[in-house]
């Protein structure tokens, strides 16, 4: 069979091919022509060479970048590879490799650059960048700096439950909740949203196996979100703890180094690089790898290495993706995540024949709870790695929902999503007992904000209020709690949030600090900080919460009435090359979202003077067991990745409406 590619109304590419290495050939070569920018910018990125063309702004990434050693760890990753996933992961690149050079994307032009040649471990390289921030190591640096300035008790003030760097919703509808008796599965991953989208709707066909679903564009297969026909998976972020940082002791011998670990001095590796950054003075780097792994702070009289599974186990799990393709039962599908490392994920699946499995997979090292907290000494042997934990899983009894919370992945982490998502959805489910997949987007779009009483429950006792803010507290108390776009109550609200927020950055303004490396700046903010923990802040009896939350209501009645929530809650797609949506031949469109970050629609605005949305919904998706047809998805943009192309955007409009779209 020659391989062949069909595509539906919105440009969403349906391959065809005679067998399994024919096939994710023509995947890599698809994804290709229809991202060609996207997968030479990723590229670059894992490689640390973002600042050739992105500029100084750029070298931060690029330095942790090398010194972090992802590249690197690729290679060893894909050198570990069996033979059969290391032949399938290279037919992938030799697909890119044979289209790339030809493809065209307007960023090309204004870059100056070709596309480069991808090696066969670039899909493991693009896979370990997209994901080393995922388990939050950046929170162990501020936690450690807020027990050296503020004390030991403080350690985890701050820690109660606050968001992840990314999350997901996720949730399993058996069969005897719903209309047909087989089961529902639906969610929506929350990432960064950007142009081009994270994630590609694909359909892979062959004689051994026909599977679509939401791939990662750089990376062969459905790693994520598959349906079979015969069985379905999805995952969502599991907030465990996976990735250690050592304060190391170094000494120069000459030209070589030396780190102090339990059994005394030890050699480290060491060499340069040179990072070079368009319109600025290249930067030479060193490169350093302890016995704990590679350091990624040596400044300010700070060390810091990072020790994290792919490092050390020469794995990441890429063994797992085609086994998934082949998969027609939960069976399958279990087995096959027994290999799983990279990130640690909570995953639900159902097949035709009844089964379900909810479970955690990945790689999660056994060790001392402070490996969890923050920087632990390299030369104590109490903080060295033991083992590896076992994964959890749970059996399904009735609508399960995930959401980043604690849960089932309890054991292996300390800070996990507030529960407001997860309970939420759990509550809607259990209203009915015969939903549809049609009826999967009304979760998807659930505005209500179960986190609000942490704010309202203080305002009642309040006495001795201005008119206006008797007033201000009297519209919040009417309020439904809804984050819609057209509510100016939920402006209101957020204001008031902010205002907080604001009042304790203040309190704990001795955290402010200029020695965080430029890359961890955003994680050491003193604000971010205080928004993220405001729940925990204003529970806790050590704080005199009242007179803050008074002033607070106070500015806000004295502020300017508000304007609906979408009028300033605006999604920002991110491009590399701050390149805007629209080209300058189109009618751009107002972007206006509903939702807020502890919604079932959860869209996250970074804590500051604006509400401009930068994090939500990267896809969504609804997964019918009884007839895959009627499975829906949608995109926040399209499925192509140029601009001024019929598909770049064309699912927009649905995606803002809360619509999906049919698979078939």
């Amino acid at each position: 069979m020659n391989p062949q590619l069909h595509r539906d109304a919105y440009g969403v590419p349906h391959l065809q091919a005679g067998d399994p290495l024919a096939l994710v050939h023509l995947q890599g070569a698809t994804t290709a022509r229809d991202r060609a920018w996207q997968l030479e910018y990723a590229r670059h990125h894992f490689n640390g060479t973002t600042a050739a063309f992105l500029g100084p702004d750029a070298v931060p990434w690029d330095t942790f970048a090398r010194q972090a050693r992802i590249a690197d760890t690729a290679r060893l990753c894909f050198g570990a590879l069996d033979p059969a996933t290391a032949e399938w992961v290279t037919a992938y690149v030799a697909g890119v490799n044979s289209a790339l050079p030809t493809a065209e994307a307007p960023e090309f032009v204004e870059t100056g650059l070709t596309p480069g040649k991808w090696e066969p471990w670039t899909p493991l390289g693009i896979w370990l960048a997209m994901h080393i921030l995922f388990a939050g190591f950046p929170g162990k640096l501020w936690r450690t700096h807020v027990a050296q300035r503020l004390g030991e008790e403080y350690l985890e003030l701050f820690t109660a439950e606050g968001p992840t760097a990314s999350g997901s919703n996720g949730w399993l509808v058996p069969g005897s909740w719903t209309s047909t008796g087989q089961p529902i599965i639906a969610g929506d991953p929350h990432r960064f949203v950007e142009h081009p989208g994270v994630y590609q709707q694909i359909r892979l066909a062959c004689p051994e196996y026909d599977v679509l679903g939401l791939a990662v564009p750089g990376i062969p297969g459905l790693a994520h979100f598959g349906h079979t026909g015969k069985v379905a998976w999805a995952i969502t972020n599991s907030a465990a703890d996976y990735q250690d940082l050592y304060a190391e002791q170094l000494r120069r011998t000459g030209s070589s180094v030396e780190a102090l670990g339990p059994s005394g001095w030890a050699p480290a590796t060491l060499h340069t690089e040179v990072v070079e950054a368009a319109g600025a003075d290249p930067v030479t780097i060193e490169v350093i790898e302890t016995e704990r792994g590679p350091v990624i702070i040596d400044q300010a009289g700070q060390t810091v290495s990072l020790r994290h599974p792919p490092r050390v186990l020469h794995r990441l799990g890429f063994e797992v993706l085609p086994r998934l393709l082949q998969a027609t039962t939960v069976a399958d599908v279990d087995a096959a995540l027994a290999d799983w490392v990279e990130p640690v994920n909570v995953v639900m699946a159902a097949d035709t024949d009844g089964g379900l499995l909810h479970r955690v997979a990945g790689a999660v090292p056994r060790r001392d709870r402070a490996n969890m907290l923050r920087v632990v000494p390299a030369w104590d042997a109490t903080f060295a790695w033991d083992g590896w934990m076992p994964m959890p899983s749970e059996e399904v009894t009735g609508p399960i929902s995930m959401g980043n919370a604690r849960e089932i992945s309890a054991p292996l982490g300390v800070e996990f999503a507030p529960p407001h998502r997860t309970r939420r959805i759990r509550e809607l489910l259990l209203e009915r007992s015969d939903w549809s997949v049609d009826e999967m987007a009304t979760i998807h779009s659930d505005t209500y904000l179960a986190s609000v009483g942490s704010i309202l429950d203080l305002l009642l006792g309040l006495l001795g209020l201005s008119p206006e803010a008797v007033v201000v507290r009297k519209e919040l108390f009417a309020w439904d709690r809804r984050m819609d776009a057209t509510s100016t109550t939920a402006s209101t609200y957020v204001a008031l949030r902010k205002a907080i927020a604001g009042r304790f950055a203040d309190r704990f303004s001795t955290l402010e600090s200029s020695d965080t490396p430029e890359l961890f700046a955003p994680f050491m903010d003193v604000y971010t900080r205080t928004t993220y923990a405001l729940e925990n802040l204003l529970a806790s009896a050590d704080l005199d919460v009242v007179p803050i939350v008074r002033a607070a209501l106070e500015e806000v009645a004295a502020a300017e009435p508000r304007p609906p929530w979408g009028e300033t809650h605006q999604l920002t797609p991110y491009h590399p090359l701050r390149t805007p949506l629209f080209t300058p031949a189109e009618n751009p469109i107002d972007l206006p979202l509903g939702g807020d970050r502890d919604c079932v629609q959860s869209t996250t605005s970074i804590p500051g003077p604006t509400d401009l949305c930068l994090q939500a919904s990267a896809a969504r998706y609804a997964w019918d067991l009884a007839d895959r047809s009627a499975s829906s998805w949608v995109v926040p943009l399209g499925a192509s990745g140029i601009q001024g192309t019929p598909h770049h955007h064309d699912q927009l409009p649905l995606w803002l409406a809360g619509h999906l779209i049919p698979v078939i």
